[in-house]
């Protein structure tokens, strides 16, 4: 393994959090002994071309510095390869980072652990999902949250948490259980009515409301977590349980563990990580082993 290490940093993560982060980060692997090489990008596109490049002329580990969304852009250069993924977590959401035990807000730390973990052999392989050529490593997620994420992100004219506050409000007055066509694995395809169908690799999504609770990032199957026909009442007692994971016990809510589903409904956008995938219909497939993640303990994971 080379003792370069690229730093893979959003500037605007966190409101501006993830140029702060990088130079903490950064002299934590530098007093370890790495080097390090920060790799910005004009957009995300440039960016993610930029990441790739170092992979491909073999950095010892990419260290994702920002929120969710960078996150996502990093899998998409690590996913299949033998480069092991660093996480400096400083957005906003940062369900990545927070599914697999890592320091959040606090990049020495975080570079911290990369560095040990790169000496140590602390490498643990997880799950990656995949749509088509996107990976994602958290939740995707169908039907009124991703709706919620659509009309926060028109919501141009105010910003923050409370803009999402605002957005789930706004789709509560406007909800109707979403007519689906499923098929979990080779099964048979099912039409039901739903509030939301989300496939988690990982347990949270929204900065960590626990929507697949039970979700293991290495185990090779996702959790479905489907919340049927719900009124607009029972969404309200039901929602806010998400957060501790005691939604899952609710009769309406139902859990599916599956190496692959089938997703159809009109006018319903995906979100995977956070960001849009696209309009349903698509196919989800869990990747075992896709990814190698830096994290503390000892090699073979936590």
């Amino acid at each position: 393994m080379t003792s370069e290490i690229t730093l893979f940093v959003n500037p605007t993560a966190g409101r501006g959090r993830g140029a702060h982060a990088a130079q903490p980060a950064a002299s934590a692997l530098r007093d370890a002994g790495f080097s390090v090489r920060t790799v910005l990008g004009e957009d995300a596109g440039d960016a993610l071309r930029r990441a790739r490049e170092a992979v491909a002329g073999g950095t010892g580990a990419l260290i994702a510095v920002g929120g969710d969304g960078m996150m996502s852009l990093a899998l998409q250069a690590v996913a299949g390869t033998m480069t092991p993924l660093g996480v400096v977590a400083v957005g906003t959401g940062n369900d990545f980072a927070r599914a697999l035990g890592l320091p959040i807000r606090d990049p020495a730390a975080a570079g911290r652990l990369a560095a040990e973990a790169l000496k140590g052999g602390g490498v643990r392989e997880i799950d990656l999902g995949r749509v088509g050529e996107r990976w994602f490593g958290s939740v995707l997620a169908s039907g009124f949250d991703s709706r919620v994420n659509d009309r926060g992100n028109r919501m141009r004219w105010v910003g923050g948490r409370f803009k999402y506050d605002l957005a789930i409000l706004a789709e509560l007055a406007a909800f109707k259980p979403i007519a689906y066509r499923v098929r979990l694995d080779d099964g048979p395809v099912r039409e039901i009515e739903a509030t939301l169908i989300a496939v988690g690799n990982g347990s949270t999504y929204g900065g960590g409301m626990r929507i697949c609770a039970d979700a293991v990032m290495d185990d090779g199957l996702f959790d479905v977590t489907v919340v049927g026909d719900c009124s607009r009442t029972t969404l309200l007692k039901v929602f806010p349980r998400v957060y501790k994971g005691t939604h899952l016990s609710h009769p309406k809510v139902t859990v599916h563990r599956v190496s692959s589903i089938e997703l159809a409904a009109a006018g319903v956008t995906a979100y995977a990580d956070g960001e849009q995938l696209g309009a349903l219909p698509l196919t989800a497939r869990c990747v075992p082993g896709a990814v190698r993640v830096l994290v503390p303990g000892s090699p073979g994971g936590i």
